[in-house]
């Protein structure tokens, strides 16, 4: 076994569509869209799997009311792969579809066990994705999943730290503790830290002793069962149905397995709590270590930041006496004497929000889904 190398590799591919509404909503959450160059994320994280080369699975794992599009997504990719990446695909992606959104515990301690079941004959050595982030370039990724396999077979729980450009108070930070190597690259993590008020993250900034955590995880299939088994004993009980499991039926659907309706997991998710994977596991283990990112990495949180990535100038739109405005629409848009506008138009709705405000999103969506609710459209 190379212990460099991750055996399986998940993609969390679930999401709300709440950021960055109206593009996204919640049948067709983030990861369906694309930047100037029409790989949509879902698409992109796939490639970055296939890219780490892993010698077994490939699990992306949503909602089943996603199976569709996502099938869509990836067999899309089939056309553009070399041979060997096609017959990947094609032999060893698997879309497991949950019966209901649980977080992201459930569904990596639910990948866990798909792998293992799949394949008794080898140790299994995970790295966990998510489905909607733009990493750049991808060899740097490769090498830095490297380091972190290799952490991971020694016995840690390993994030992927990122080292932060800007006082950011939408993300959780890594406090940094001991190296592990020689270079510094690889470290213990001291501690998590929740999303910060600005003055905290500015402070964060300027300690020099903390990084962004991105999300991302590597560990072995044994040590997470474990570290679940101690501290969410909840979560295993309502496991306890894998137990002498047998492999689940897969199906096709445009040419990529999938799996639903599968016995251990419709029970298992009839109790399981919804709980991150962040606060389960990863801010209660003494086990965490973290690779010190050397990719650039954006999770695409808000239309700001969406609109740093999209470098397409759209022609359909007319732009008089006023600048510095950026619009993402399917009809031609005009724009008279403003600035510094977001104008996004799609699935029939339309956001005008000025640049910087992308903290209201949420109470957006909000506001948006009651008065849906108080005005059902009448057919």
């Amino acid at each position: 076994m190379d212990t460099k190398s991750f055996t399986d590799v998940v993609i969390l591919a679930g999401g709300i569509g709440e950021r960055l509404w109206p593009a996204s909503r919640p049948d067709y959450p983030k990861q369906f869209i694309s930047l100037s160059d029409g790989v949509s994320f879902l698409q992109s994280s796939v490639l970055r799997a296939l890219a780490v080369r892993p010698s077994g699975k490939i699990i992306v794992i949503t909602r089943k009311d996603l199976l569709q599009p996502v099938s869509e997504h990836c067999a899309h990719l089939l056309y553009d792969l070399d041979e060997s990446q096609r017959r990947k695909l094609q032999e060893d992606l698997y879309i497991l579809a949950e019966p209901c959104a649980r977080h992201t515990c459930a569904p990596i301690l639910l990948s866990c066990e798909l792998v293992e079941l799949l394949d008794d004959t080898v140790a299994h050595t995970m790295l966990v994705l998510a489905s909607d982030h733009v990493i750049s370039p991808v060899d740097a990724f490769v090498a830095d999943c490297r380091k972190a396999a290799a952490t991971a077979n020694e016995g840690y729980f390993v994030c992927f730290a990122i080292p932060p450009n800007e006082p950011a108070t939408g993300y959780g930070y890594i406090k940094e503790g001991a190296p592990l190597c020689g270079d510094g690259s690889i470290f213990s993590v001291a501690q998590f830290k929740e999303k910060p008020d600005e003055e905290t993250a500015r402070s964060y900034l300027a300690s020099g002793k903390y990084t962004w955590n991105s999300g991302m995880f590597a560990f072995t299939s044994s040590f997470f069962k474990d570290e679940v088994r101690r501290y969410e004993p909840d979560i295993a009980g309502s496991f306890r149905y894998f137990s002498g499991a047998s492999r689940p039926e897969e199906r096709t659907v445009n040419g990529i397995k999938y799996i639903s309706g599968w016995e251990p997991m419709e029970a298992a998710y009839r109790t399981v709590p919804a709980i991150a994977v962040d606060n389960a596991i990863a801010e209660r283990t003494n086990r965490a270590a973290a690779v010190r990112a050397s990719f650039g990495w954006d999770d695409v949180g808000s239309w700001d930041a969406f609109e740093k990535l999209f470098s397409k100038n759209d022609s359909k739109t007319v732009e008089i006496k006023g600048g510095n405005n950026f619009v993402y629409s399917d009809i031609p848009v005009a724009l008279c004497g403003v600035d510094d506008l977001v104008v996004v138009i799609k699935n029939g709705s339309a956001l005008i929000m000025k640049k910087g405000s992308s903290g209201m999103m949420r109470e957006v969506v909000r506001k948006v889904k009651s008065q849906e609710s108080a005005h059902p459209v009448q057919n």
